[in-house]
C-alpha cells in the first residue's frame, strides 16, 4: 500500500506542473486575445480544455492522495499546527474551489456568443482558480 501512496503521490507532485503550466498558458492565450480582439478558435478551445482536463485529473490524484495520507484527512484534528492545516484542510478545500471556478468556466464560456466574451469567462475564472492554487501550494513539500 505504502509503494502505491508514493507513487501516486509523485504522480500528484509531477502533473501539478503540468497543470499549472496548461493553466497559466490559458489564462495568458485568454487575455491577450481579449487585448487583441481576436476570434475565439478551435486552438482556443483546446487550450483551455486542456487546462480543465489536467485541473480535473490533478484534483482527482490530489483526492486520492488525501484519503491515503498521513498528512491528508488523519490530521484534521491538529488544525494548532499551520502545516499541518494547510495540507489536511486549507490546500484540499481551496483547490476544490479553485477547480470549481475552472470548471464553471468553461461552462460559461459555451454559452457566450461573442469571442469576446469567451475569452473573458475562460480569461477572468481560470485566473481566479490559478491564484487560489497557487495561494494554497505547500511550497515547502514541493520544492
Amino acid at each position: 500500500m505504502e509503494f502505491m501512496y508514493e507513487i501516486i503521490q509523485k504522480a500528484h507532485s509531477g502533473i501539478a506542473y503540468l497543470a499549472l503550466g496548461i493553466l497559466v498558458f490559458a489564462v495568458i492565450n485568454a487575455f491577450l486575445a481579449i487585448s487583441s480582439k481576436r476570434g475565439f478558435e478551435d486552438k482556443d478551445r483546446k487550450i483551455s480544455l486542456f487546462a480543465l482536463i489536467f485541473c480535473h485529473v490533478q484534483l482527482l490524484l490530489g483526492l486520492v492522495v488525501y484519503f491515503v495520507s498521513p498528512l491528508g484527512m488523519a490530521a484534521l484534528g491538529e488544525m494548532s499546527n499551520a502545516a499541518l492545516r494547510l495540507t489536511s484542510l486549507e490546500h484540499p478545500l481551496i483547490n476544490v474551489i479553485a477547480i470549481a471556478l475552472i470548471t464553471i468556466g468553461w461552462s460559461k464560456h459555451k454559452k457566450e456568443e461573442s469571442s469576446n466574451g469567451k475569452f473573458k469567462k475562460i480569461g477572468y475564472l481560470y485566473l481566479a482558480g490559478l491564484l487560489l492554487i497557487l495561494s494554497r501550494i505547500p511550497w515547502n513539500l514541493w520544492f
